[in-house]
């Protein structure tokens, strides 16, 4: 272990609490080693390459045309953090066989499983490098725009949200709503709006779940909306499912939808109660509006759980800034507890929220009453 210590004070009064504190955060530096070698692994192709077929070093160069000095390194590092395994470690550095274990790789490379982990890895590489901007908007207010973080934390978090979506949205989710479910299968077809829709995963998750619905995402990221539409042609459903660089709250809008939602996007939003208000006008007065946010503690409460530490950091690094970078802005950042969303969702006119019994790790769901 190293640490850094005062050696004219190695046994003071403060010595044990001290010398716990930077071996955390020498743990915390090998954690951030390890998301920066499993992007490499990741943005790479070596773990696919791995997949199902040990190779030495200069094999698995030969097999992603990458410079063999670089990827013996990499191996040797994934073997001795744990995430590959070896044949025989005791063997030359040239002839020693590494294979990628079956656990392994459905975290990092099963892009369909719930325990698909390797896109946040990318998120977090992608908040490392917005630092600069990040401590600029410290400095001097403002923060910093969603386009500015680039593809590594826009496909990031669309790849990492899609298995929920695909898996959860139409086989749990809405079917824990049985007036919206029952809705969403009947005639004539449910108008959907999905709000904040990103690469639109969640669309095209409804849209799957309910052959019969229409529905339609906003964004106002234009690179995202691309995206979106290119996903709806590849999953067949262009024909249901239209994606929109357009501001949601347009009076023509108004009373046209049966459903109207927005996933993990609302603390985001520069002014969340103008975006609530036009979700309100586009459901009018027999929608459902349906708000999916971040589960986070009711209270500030210390110790902090793993989750809590979690939205506060991604808060810092990503959310806040985003969320800052147009003005005026109240400023929510991740950590969006209940009660600041039900005075938002008050102020936007709706006269209550209802939270949902739907369970999950990271998200609460609010169904917002007219």
């Amino acid at each position: 272990m190293i640490t850094m210590q005062d050696t004219s004070d190695v046994n003071g009064p403060f010595a044990e609490q001290r010398d716990a504190f930077a071996g955390r955060l020498f743990e915390s530096i090998l954690g951030v080693m390890d998301i920066a070698t499993v992007y490499l692994g990741d943005r790479l192709g070596l773990y696919q390459a791995l997949s199902g077929s040990p190779a030495s070093a200069p094999e698995l160069a030969t097999r992603t045309g990458l410079d063999a000095r670089y990827v013996r390194e990499w191996l040797e590092q994934q073997a001795i953090s744990g995430v590959l395994e070896v044949d025989d470690a005791a063997a030359g550095s040239e002839t020693r066989r590494y294979s990628l274990p079956g656990a392994h790789a459905e975290v990092l490379l099963d892009r369909d499983s719930l325990s698909f982990f390797a896109p946040m890895t990318r998120m977090l590489i992608a908040s490392t490098a917005a630092l600069p901007a990040i401590e600029r908007s410290f400095r001097e207010g403002g923060g910093v725009a969603y386009a500015d973080y680039g593809a590594d934390m826009h496909e990031g978090l669309a790849s990492a949200n899609r298995p929920m979506f695909l898996h959860l949205l139409g086989r749990d989710w809405l079917p824990a709503i049985p007036d919206v479910h029952d809705r969403l299968h009947a005639d004539p077809p449910a108008k959907v709006a999905d709000i904040g829709c990103g690469h639109g995963w969640s669309s095209l998750a409804i849209a799957r779940a309910y052959p019969s619905a229409r529905v339609d995402g906003f964004d106002l990221d234009v690179s995202s909306i691309a995206r979106a539409r290119h996903n709806a042609e590849a999953e067949g459903l262009a024909d249901r499912v239209q994606f929109h660089v357009r501001d949601a709250s347009d009076p023509a809008f108004a009373g046209q939808y049966d459903l109207v939602t927005a996933f993990e996007c609302i603390h985001d939003m520069s002014r969340p109660v103008e975006a609530l208000r036009a979700m309100r006008g586009m459901a009018g007065s027999d929608g459902v509006v349906l708000v999916v946010d971040e589960r986070t503690a009711e209270t500030f409460a210390l110790p902090g759980d793993a989750m809590e530490r979690f939205m506060y950091g991604i808060s810092v690094l990503h959310c806040l800034p985003v969320g800052m970078a147009e003005q005026p802005s109240v400023g929510t950042g991740t950590v969006m507890r209940s009660d600041t969303f039900r005075g938002y969702a008050i102020a936007a006119g709706f006269t209550d929220v209802e939270i949902l019994p739907i369970e999950n790790d990271f998200w609460r769901f609010y169904r917002l009453v007219n």
